[in-house]
């Protein structure tokens, strides 16, 4: 039977919701935010109703939303509708904005609302099953990990993810941008004796410095402007499971040593706190950076290193993994198709040439990005190098004026600042701190330029 969390302070309305719902589900009833947590980390419910008015301050919305923020933190899939008052649209709307399901207004009426609680019982289960028909096995796919690859180098790969997977000694992943460092995380995690814990993952060179400590240890109410309540951090989060720190490299010294404390002693501070909290949480980490060069640089600490680098795991990139290129590329073609409902059938001969010839600046990742695009604009079963974007037209910068006859300001910019990403990501081999430096952009501006013409690195 499906777990569903109700969340009220008003017990005739727990109470209601108890009698009316639950013969249909499993129910789970709180009165509070810390309770509501507790609950939710224990029985992962997909579907969550939400009382805007919670304790110790039923008469505006902060504790409501702080709850809704802490749950999809937790786990981004829930469902989550929130219930609200007649004159209270301004705060449903916030909440679908903050990622709600939907919203629901009091009084409760239990036959409408059942409708809303099945609809989203059943869109979880839908997703849930594309989640793991996205992951079913294929030839070259190694069924136990999830992660697909033949070639030797791969399969060395797998033979570490389980060794290092039944202890828990801390992983360092390395590789260039695209290779799947993510994708090997969460095989650790899946494998080892976490399984059943929270897995989080935070990219540490996509926040800004100011902001990544809160995110990593959480801070107490008042620690700083806009510190309205006490927020757990990504460490607390992690608690039992294992934290992900990808793009480790781009850890500021000043976290380095916090992150270091952490490895010796298992306890954090949160910002603004002084109290030491034992976090039971193993690390993972990632980067695609040099870390000797940075070492050397003094930009990272030799100490930390040793202490994130126990095991190193080197990912290959995808020039080196020969005939893995095509199974990865039929396995992207097969999700599309599934997803898509689309039926095309496969590569051309001429297709499969540039497939293997291809340097993949961007890896894996830059695969998947090309097949998606190819399979949706593909005019034919079999996909063309045209449709994976292998041929494009050479414009030289004094033909530039020519060949942008009849656009617009704004589209001239536009096809300006995608031809210099791209160019500039395949020249750094998708490493997002050179590029950043190369183009004169920050980091995190890169990163939304990237997700804009949708580029990937």
């Amino acid at each position: 039977m499906n777990k569903l969390l109700i969340i009220d302070d008003n017990e005739d309305i727990r109470q209601q919701l108890k009698w009316g719902l639950g013969k249909s589900y499993s129910l789970v009833l709180a009165g509070d935010v810390d309770q509501a947590l507790t609950l939710f980390r224990r029985h992962k419910p997909a579907v969550v109703t939400l009382d805007l008015g919670l304790p110790p301050h039923e008469d505006n919305s902060e504790e409501g939303f702080r709850c809704l923020r802490e749950i999809l933190a937790m786990e981004p899939t829930t469902k989550v509708i929130v219930i609200t008052g007649n004159d209270d649209q301004e705060n449903a709307l916030k909440a679908i904005q903050l990622g709600a399901y939907d919203f629901y207004r009091k009084p409760v009426d239990l036959d409408e609302l059942r409708i809303i609680i099945k609809r989203a019982f059943h869109l979880a289960s839908l997703e849930e099953e594309n989640r793991q028909l996205l992951h079913s096995p294929l030839p070259g796919m190694d069924n136990s990990l999830g992660i697909v690859g033949q070639c030797t180098k791969m399969q060395d790969v797998f033979a570490t993810i389980r060794k290092v997977a039944e202890s828990d000694i801390a992983v360092l992943i390395t590789g260039e941008s695209g290779t799947g460092k993510e994708l090997v995380a969460r095989a650790i995690h899946a494998k080892s004796a976490r399984r059943e814990g929270p897995f989080v993952a935070i990219n540490c060179g996509a926040i800004p410095e100011n902001l990544l400590e809160a995110e990593l240890f959480g801070h107490e109410k008042g620690a700083f402007t806009g510190a309205h309540a006490r927020s757990l951090g990504k460490f607390e989060y992690a608690d039992q499971g294992t934290l992900f720190l990808d793009e480790i490299g781009e850890l500021p010294l000043s976290l380095q040593v916090k992150l270091l404390r952490f490895l010796q002693e298992k306890t954090i501070q949160r910002v603004g706190g002084r109290e030491d909290i034992k976090v039971d949480t193993r690390i993972v980490s990632a980067t695609n950076i040099d870390i000797q060069q940075a070492l050397e640089a003094g930009s990272f600490r030799e100490d930390l290193f040793y202490r994130i680098g126990v095991v190193s795991i080197p990912l290959p990139p995808l020039r080196e993994r020969g005939e893995d290129i095509l199974i990865l590329a039929n396995l992207f073609l097969r999700r599309n198709n599934q997803g898509q409902g689309r039926t095309v059938e496969g590569f051309s001969p001429d297709a499969h040439r540039q497939l293997r010839s291809y340097e993949w600046p961007g890896n894996v990742r830059e695969l998947e990005n090309r097949v998606q695009r190819a399979a949706i604009m593909a005019a034919t079963p079999l996909i063309t190098p045209e449709d994976l974007g292998f041929i494009e037209p050479e414009v030289e910068l004094e033909n530039l004026s020519q060949f942008l006859i009849g656009a617009t300001l704004r589209e001239g910019r536009e096809y300006l600042e995608r031809s210099m990403i791209r160019k500039a990501l395949k020249d750094h081999a998708g490493n997002i701190v050179k590029t950043a430096e190369s183009l004169g952009v920050a980091r995190p501006t890169l990163y939304d330029m990237i997700k804009k013409y949708n580029l990937h690195t």
